[in-house]
């Protein structure tokens, strides 16, 4: 076996005693004679004479150890007990478990004769942790050293390849799969086609997904949740419909990729389908359903909805509270809204958020102010911070109201006072707001001031882009021009360009103008491309809505 060093094994002690000193430790009872009792060596930990019995009461509590702490104190045991041998391979598996990359990859590097179970759960180590692209690279190596895998070793290859989006490290990955006979088995064939699914990769899926001789329903829901998130509803649907049997995942993805399709009475059928076919759905399901609602500003479903959760003695969640306030104030009926969010016993940001987005955007803007001053002072369960959501509400709500010195204050608080980096809609709103009280020239300086790192900013001609739809609403038509020309000259093939400028000549009914373009349009014979499109002030913040922070929260179960 290989030797643990001096070094590590006071690493390991102290880790030990850190957590001791601050959590209750896994009660081990320990019998002295249960050992043999022979010498230790300060340059090898492990007791020399190999023990009468390789059992140890800490290996029972291996079972029991809930978190890394309690794993780290049954490891010190295994170690000063001369064990850590015997059992380094289950230690291995729970470490791997818990996520705990550092550990896992410690615990290896001194089992002497690693075998496929070992590799495997390092890899599978990598695949969950923040660096997941050197699963690939870990299993190359350990090739070369004799490693032979099986269809566990792909399972979290795959995986890590799909969380990476790397095709080429995937397909080499699933080269491997076929060398080593192991393609045809189920886990293996959903891993892939869950791995060419996040890479777009249509016709490969497909591929894997004609070939299988078996399918289960995960491979029914990964190749359905694959064409909707492309935006091929209509094969979704028809592969849906086929399906031997459904489980409330599979109509979720469905309902969610009509959603995103902005087909919500579609969304809103398959939902009454589930319904009538026995199942009630889940969360994941109610908060589809209810951004459905809010989108199209469907009231009456809404409410439908509403009453169909009181009706199945649904218990009403955070997250479904949250919806319901989402949904009610994009229908215009804040005061609703505000009826559930004043009766929820508790609140986090992102029902605050929910319901100052919900006054500054569709109701009366001071009250938003207002309520934030109010979550500002609130005493609840927790402090409620705002955050880049809070602040976008609170910009809308001085462009609606055209309070500039406020927006200014507000905007400046998020920067100095909470340590907030604006982003794309934080600048787009100052620019309205600037543009709203005649400031042009200022609505364009913060746009071409907007820092270019930022992740949200969008590229420098779909900035411009709705500057000028902000123009075109202002009916600024000299202004629109001249920042439609400037668009059209960087980049001349693409269609929104000349479709933007088509617009303010519109607005401000300057029809030859438009006829004209139109004409030049055609004379280019270009054809309508994917670009910038017009957003109003209500569609940015729409990119920014409660829902998404909401999904992105929920786990489709």
């Amino acid at each position: 076996m290989a030797r643990i060093s001096t070094r590590d094994l006071f690493r390991i002690r102290l880790i030990n005693n850190t957590f001791s000193n601050h959590h209750p430790p896994v009660r081990v009872l320990l019998k002295q004679n249960c050992l043999s009792s022979a010498p230790y060596s300060s340059s090898f930990p492990y007791i020399k004479d190999r023990p009468n019995s390789i059992y140890h009461p800490s290996v029972e509590l291996l079972k029991l150890c809930q978190s890394t702490r309690h794993l780290f104190q049954v490891q010190t045991q295994l170690i000063t007990c001369g064990l850590f041998p015997f059992w380094s391979a289950r230690l291995l598996k729970h470490y791997s478990d818990f996520g705990n990359i550092e550990y896992t990859i410690l615990v290896f590097r001194y089992i002497d004769s690693p075998g496929t179970f070992c590799v495997n759960n390092v890899i599978k180590a990598y695949s969950f942790s923040s660096i997941p692209e050197q699963a690939v690279i870990f299993y190359f190596e350990m090739l070369q050293i004799g490693f032979s895998p099986n269809s566990y070793t792909f399972v979290s290859l795959f995986g890590s390849c799909a969380k990476t989006g790397c095709a080429q490290s995937g397909q080499k990955c699933h080269g491997q799969a076929l060398m080593n006979g192991v393609d045809c088995i189920l886990q293996v064939q959903n891993s892939l086609l869950h791995f060419y699914g996040c890479c777009g990769d249509v016709e490969s899926a497909r591929k894997v997904f004609d070939k299988m001789l078996e399918r289960d329903l995960v491979s029914w829901n990964s190749i359905i949740n694959l064409y909707a998130s492309i935006g091929e509803l209509g094969i979704a649907h028809e592969i849906f419909d086929v399906m031997p049997e459904r489980n409330v995942i599979s109509w979720n993805t469905l309902i969610n990729g009509y959603l995103k399709g902005n087909n919500p009475g579609c969304a809103l059928m398959v939902f009454r389908k589930m319904v009538n076919s026995g199942l009630r759905g889940n969360d994941t399901t109610m908060v589809g359903v209810l951004s459905t609602c809010g989108k199209s500003a469907r009231l009456k479903e809404g409410r439908s909805v509403h009453g169909f959760l009181i009706r199945t003695s649904l218990r009403l969640s955070i997250i479904l509270d949250t919806s319901l306030i989402d949904m009610y104030s994009k229908c215009q009926k804040v005061e609703l809204a505000r009826r559930l969010f004043d009766s929820m016993s508790y609140r986090n940001l992102i029902c605050w958020n929910a319901m100052i987005l919900g006054h500054c955007i569709h109701g009366n803007p001071e009250d938003g102010l207002n309520l934030f001053a109010e979550m500002k002072n609130w005493s609840g369960d927790g402090e409620a911070i705002p955050d880049e959501v809070t602040y976008i509400g609170l910009l809308c709500a001085c462009a609606r109201s055209g309070l500039l010195t406020e927006g200014k204050r507000f905007f400046s608080q998020m920067m100095h006072t909470y340590s907030l980096k604006p982003n794309f809609a934080h600048h787009w709103c100052m620019a309205n707001l600037y543009a709203g009280a005649g400031l042009i020239q200022e609505a364009e300086n913060i746009l071409r001031d907007m820092p270019e790192d930022d992740e949200n900013a969008s590229p420098e001609s779909l900035v411009w882009a709705n500057l000028l739809s902000l123009c075109r609403f202002q009916a600024n038509a000299n202004f629109g021009e001249r920042i439609a020309k400037s668009l059209i000259d960087m980049e001349p093939w693409n269609f929104s360009h000349y479709r933007l400028l088509i617009n303010v000549y519109a607005v401000a009914g300057k029809w030859d103008d438009v006829a004209r373009v139109k004409e030049m349009v055609k004379g280019r014979r270009m054809r309508r491309m994917p670009g910038c499109n017009l957003m109003d002030l209500k569609e940015i913040v729409h990119k920014y809505r409660v829902g998404h922070f909401l999904q992105a929260g929920i786990l489709m179960k």
